[in-house]
């Protein structure tokens, strides 16, 4: 058991942590000069699984929603970040239009858009939200005794405002599942951030990590470390409908060879865990469109519920291409719940984390489902300042190799919006992982 909760901070760090921490200078040199020739996301997520032998990101969200789930202690990091990102994309920014998700139920998403305007607002911007799905002005009540207004887009010209107001910046918490609305394309004036291309309509998830791979293999290089210890090995399958059937052999071909390269690293490393793979769409979030193998036989035949559940994912987006990622086995735990640790960055800088648990899943399966929990003050200190003193146990020092992966994640995401800035909706992705 890998020990990496607020109230159970003892045990031994892992190698790779003391690895992480006995180079943190050299490390923190290497993402100041990545800095300088890629500019990061103005916010993004990435969830880790930490095996022991292997702490790796599995997945990358340029469009976070949980900013609820932070520990309250941070929101002075977040500020302060807030600050530099707004002063590096729109200098001149005063007035800002928070544009997020349509869900009209979940109150826990309205909760994190909550807590994203407080931060804005707090940044010396004034802030307001307009919604892509509403004709009409909304109240949002909110469990805690907050209330969100939501208001309509207008488009006038070649800008976005609400009726009374005129924005400098647009932030999209909306992550363009759907594709992109035509409110949105060319926009003359506005700064809109994440930009377009970062949507679901044309990002995809093998060319985030084909970008990933090369940050791993670099950074490795600094570190003396085998990549494999932080990259989570991939294959991507398309020409799929799962529900006609269609790709099933195909999909088996790709799972029988991303398996048996696991094995290998395995046999390598003296591991004895049993080798699965995580079969994801290659685009779209929220945990759907996601099944956890061990066999390649496991994706012939599927069942029809099994089949409907892969076959769409929000917003009614068809998977016809996926991703066949190494599952990476979870050692932590909360409260004898599996969990892991996600990672919260606004610009290039962390800005807190929480855990996501789930207490009717294994160590090997999706945890992104329903029934999750999130523990949001399981990160009681920052991830990028450890303590360079000769205790190891000091709680920054726990939580620093969470905030090395979570950056190289951005930077993997840096990479790829850079590659993509010209690319079609719909694009085909495979073309373009040589040159993520």
């Amino acid at each position: 058991m890998v020990p990496h909760l607020v109230t159970a901070l003892s045990g031994p760090l892992l190698e790779l942590e003391q690895r992480f921490l006995a180079q943190s200078a050299w490390i923190e040199q290497w993402f100041r000069a990545s800095w300088q020739e890629y500019t990061p996301p103005f916010y993004s997520s990435c969830d880790l699984r930490n095996a022991g032998f292997k702490l790796a990101p599995v997945d990358t969200n340029l469009f976070p929603g949980g900013f609820n789930n932070l520990n309250p202690d941070f929101l002075p990091l977040c500020v302060q970040a807030i600050m530099g990102a707004v002063e590096k994309f729109c200098p001149e920014a005063c007035r800002i239009l928070l544009i997020p998700e349509n869900h009209d139920r979940n109150l826990f998403y309205w909760q994190n858009v909550a807590r994203l305007s407080l931060i804005l607002r707090h940044a010396g911007l004034n802030a307001r939200i307009g919604s892509l799905s509403l004709a009409e002005p909304v109240t949002i009540n909110l469990p805690d005794g907050q209330s969100l207004s939501l208001e309509p887009l207008l488009r006038r010209g070649n800008r976005i405002e609400l009726a009374d107001f005129s924005p400098c910046a647009i932030l999209l918490n909306n992550d363009l599942s759907a594709g992109i609305p035509p409110i949105l394309r060319d926009l003359n004036g506005q700064t809109l951030l994440p930009p377009l291309h970062a949507g679901w309509s044309i990002r995809r998830k093998s060319r985030h990590f084909a970008a990933y791979d090369k940050v791993a293999h670099e950074f490795s290089g600094l570190v003396g470390i085998d990549p494999w210890r932080i990259n989570p090995a991939f294959a991507v399958c398309g020409g799929l409908d799962f529900r006609n059937r269609q790709g099933e052999e195909e999909l088996a071909d790709t799972v029988s060879g991303v398996l048996a390269g696991i094995r290998d690293k395995y046999r390598e490393h003296d591991i004895t865990e049993t080798p699965y793979v995580v079969v994801k769409a290659d685009a779209g979030t929220y945990g759907m469109g996601v099944m956890t193998v061990k066999d390649a036989s496991e994706v012939i035949g599927l069942n029809r519920r099994q089949r409907n559940r892969m076959s769409i994912v929000k917003e009614g987006l068809a998977v016809n291409e996926v991703l066949v990622q190494e599952g990476v086995h979870t050692h932590e735990t909360v409260r004898e719940a599996i969990a892991e640790p996600v990672v919260y960055m606004i610009d290039r800088y962390v800005v807190g984390g929480f855990y996501r648990v789930h207490t009717a899943r294994e160590r090997d399966e999706n945890l992104n489902s329903p029934g999750m929990e999130f523990e949001p003050l399981a990160f009681d200190t920052a991830c990028n300042l450890p303590d360079c003193s000769d205790n190891p146990d000091a709680p920054p020092n726990r939580f620093y190799a969470y905030g090395v992966i979570g950056r190289l994640a951005c930077l993997a995401a840096a990479r790829e919006l850079k590659a993509t800035e010209s690319l079609p909706e719909g694009q085909n992705p495979s073309a373009m992982l040589a040159s993520a």
